[in-house]
């Protein structure tokens, strides 16, 4: 089946609902058509260095340290360090499009979890061309300057599409599971839809792990 994973790199609800559907993906075990779409939670934020703990004080006051503690011990369970003393504020738009570029070599869930890594846990500006440049090298992608426009094309078709939170698990454009669910609610969704929809075998470039990628 297919299922597209709408998500933004700054976002920790993401990070853990990524790690949590791969887990789903290898319990189901049946090839899963994997389509990464782009959302951006701050579309006007910039990338000047601002550390993230300051400017989510700014846009949500004291109470974003409770929402910090919360999420921490969350993404612990799930065997994630989140480092927020360290994590710098970032606009995603090129993060983004390296994902994009990934994806057509089949390499979009490596690319998405660098960077929710680098942003969350090594203390990296995701926003930084300079950073986003050794990172591609990293896992193996090549930039090639490509994606900006298919990547704001796509995140408008979110707002088209009514999303307004993330993460959002879309299965064959019509089932939606919205959230950080846990594993097991991402595995009854893959066989709810299975039991719903006549699938058929997998067209995507590549498989590894379950994941077959498509554009």
């Amino acid at each position: 089946m297919k299922v597209e994973i709408f998500s933004d790199v700054i976002c920790p609800w993401c990070y853990i609902g990524h790690t949590r559907f791969h887990a789903a993906v290898r319990e189901y075990g049946k090839p899963v058509q994997v389509a990464y779409r782009p959302f951006q939670l701050s579309p006007d934020a910039v990338s000047d260095g601002t550390p993230l703990t300051e400017y989510l004080e700014k846009r949500f006051g004291r109470q974003s340290l409770q929402m910090i503690e919360r999420v921490v011990g969350t993404a612990a369970v799930d065997g994630l360090d989140l480092r927020y003393d360290q994590a710098i504020g970032a606009n995603t738009l090129e993060a983004h499009r390296l994902i994009w570029l990934a994806q057509r070599e089949g390499r979009a869930p490596e690319m998405a979890e660098r960077l929710f890594r680098a942003h969350f846990t090594d203390g990296l500006d995701v926003g930084d061309p300079v950073v986003l440049a050794k990172l591609a090298v990293e896992v193996g992608v090549a930039d090639t300057g490509e994606g900006g426009e298919e990547v704001r094309a796509e995140i408008d078709r979110a707002r088209e599409l009514g999303i307004t939170g993330v993460p959002l698990f879309l299965f064959e454009d019509k089932y939606a599971v919205s959230g950080a669910q846990p594993v097991e609610t991402l595995v009854a969704a893959l066989r709810e839809v299975e039991q719903r929809e006549p699938l058929s075998a997998p067209q995507g470039d590549a498989c590894a792990d379950g994941y077959c990628l498509v554009r």
